[in-house]
């Protein structure tokens, strides 16, 4: 087992763009309506949003989607940067709300081979990407589809240093967790931590983080949980 863990968000976090946001500017149909407004104003969860964008897909082959996928921009180099964490004494975990058809496919032409933990789906040719909530109940969420603070207490329960990075609203539980230390955010997330008070580290891209960790060297970081998490932290 690994001293250290870095448990990360992906859209948005390992690449540059959202599958999502993809999605709608190319392959959805113009007449879509606005599911993610409706998930901003409370009117659906993150998880039904987004298979609602995903089921609404016009794709002519899986191909398509593919190369949907790898205008994400992918972290460059990955494979050399996940190797240096792991040199470091470092193992990396993938915990999304998006779907893990196109995670897992990045991640395998990158040449990476990571523990993710994402909504499980399929290609439906004619009928866009199919996504549904993982079937293991220790982290399921009826909100995300996957429950990523139950990933990282998860992960606290094993590893003595864990680490989190992400850039977005889902991301929050999870990143009070762990310690501001080995806290990394930017965009939504950490403009949330900003409005709490919650001290963390900055980057602009994922190569940062892994800069970051590597440079401190001691992971001997202890979780700080948030009040609101403190109950489920001690189970």
């Amino acid at each position: 087992m690994s001293a250290a863990l870095l448990v990360t968000d992906f859209d948005g976090t390992l690449t540059e763009r959202d599958f999502y946001q993809l999605a709608v500017g190319r392959l959805a149909p113009p007449d879509l309506p606005d599911h993610w407004a409706d998930y901003r104003a409370g009117r659906t969860t993150h998880f039904d949003a987004l298979a609602a964008i995903f089921a609404s897909i016009r794709a002519v082959d899986e191909q398509a989607l593919l190369e949907l996928a790898h205008d994400m921009g992918l972290q460059p180099d990955l494979a050399e940067h996940v190797g240096r964490l792991r040199d470091g004494g470092w193992e990396v975990a993938v915990v999304s709300a998006g779907c893990g058809w196109y995670i897992e496919r990045l991640l395998g032409s990158a040449g990476v081979d990571l523990e993710v933990h994402a909504n499980p789906g399929e290609f439906v040719p004619g009928g866009g990407l199919r996504m549904r909530r993982p079937d293991d109940p220790r982290f399921r969420s009826h909100e995300l589809g996957v429950d990523k603070a139950a990933v990282v207490r998860d992960a606290l329960r094993r590893v003595p240093t864990v680490a989190f990075a992400g850039d977005g609203d889902p991301d929050l539980a999870a990143a009070r967790l762990v310690a501001p230390t080995w806290r990394y955010a930017r965009g939504d997330l950490a403009a949330a931590l900003d409005e709490e008070g919650q001290p963390y580290q900055p980057f602009a891209r994922w190569s940062e983080v892994v800069d970051g960790l590597l440079a401190r060297g001691d992971t001997t970081g202890v979780a700080t949980p948030h009040p609101d998490e403190e109950a489920g932290h001690r189970g």
